[in-house]
C-alpha cells in the first residue's frame, strides 16, 4: 500500500521539471441553514467530485506545465472540468494545503458533503465517510475541515477513530 506525506509548497516546486503537479481544490462556503425541520443546523457547504470509478475526490487535475503558477494552472483545470460557474472565484497561493499525483480521471459531477451528524450518530457525515475515496481524499477532507474551523478537533478525532474501526472490521471480514 502506498503512503503519502504532506510537503510544503516550496518543497513540491523544488522537485524539478521531471515531476508533474496534480492539484485539487476543496470548494466550500458559509451556508447557514437548517435541515429536517430545523433539527440539523448547517454552517458550511463543501463540494467533492464523483469520479468515473465511483470514488469521491476533489475537483482538479494535472496542472499544465506552461502555467506560470500552480494556482493559475488549477484555476484553468477547474474551469475546464466544472464550467463557467467557477469563474466567480479564483484560487490563490494562500489557499494551498497539499497536492498529490495520480493517473488522470473523469469527473461525473459534484457531491455536497453532509456537514452534520444525525441523532443516531451514524447518518450524515459519518455515513458519507463510509464511501470509497480516491487516495487520501477522506483524510484530506477531515484535515481541511478542522484547519478551517468548520469541524472541531474532537469531532474530527471521533470520525477518524470510527474510520479506523470500520477498516479493521472490513479486514476481519476479508480473512
Amino acid at each position: 500500500m502506498a503512503t503519502t506525506s504532506r510537503i510544503e509548497l516550496e518543497d513540491a516546486l523544488a522537485l524539478g521539471p521531471s515531476w508533474r503537479h496534480l492539484c485539487y481544490a476543496m470548494l466550500y462556503a458559509p451556508n447557514p441553514g437548517v435541515l429536517f425541520g430545523g433539527h440539523v443546523l448547517l454552517n458550511h457547504a463543501v463540494l467533492m467530485s464523483m469520479r468515473f470509478d465511483g470514488r469521491l475526490g476533489f475537483p482538479g487535475g494535472f496542472v499544465d506545465d506552461r502555467s506560470p503558477s500552480l494556482e493559475e494552472g488549477l484555476n484553468k483545470e477547474l474551469l475546464k472540468k466544472l464550467g463557467e460557474g467557477v469563474s466567480s472565484f479564483s484560487i490563490i497561493s494562500t489557499d494551498y494545503r497539499s497536492s498529490l499525483a495520480e493517473s488522470k480521471s473523469k469527473v461525473l459531477g459534484l457531491v455536497r458533503v453532509p456537514l452534520y451528524t444525525l441523532q443516531d450518530g451514524l447518518g450524515g457525515l459519518p455515513a458519507f465517510l463510509d464511501n470509497s475515496f480516491i487516495g487520501v481524499a477522506r483524510e484530506q477532507l477531515l484535515e481541511a475541515l478542522q484547519d478551517l474551523g468548520i469541524l472541531a478537533p474532537e469531532t474530527v478525532s471521533k470520525l477518524k477513530e470510527r474510520i479506523v474501526q470500520l477498516k479493521q472490521a472490513i479486514r476481519l471480514i476479508g480473512t
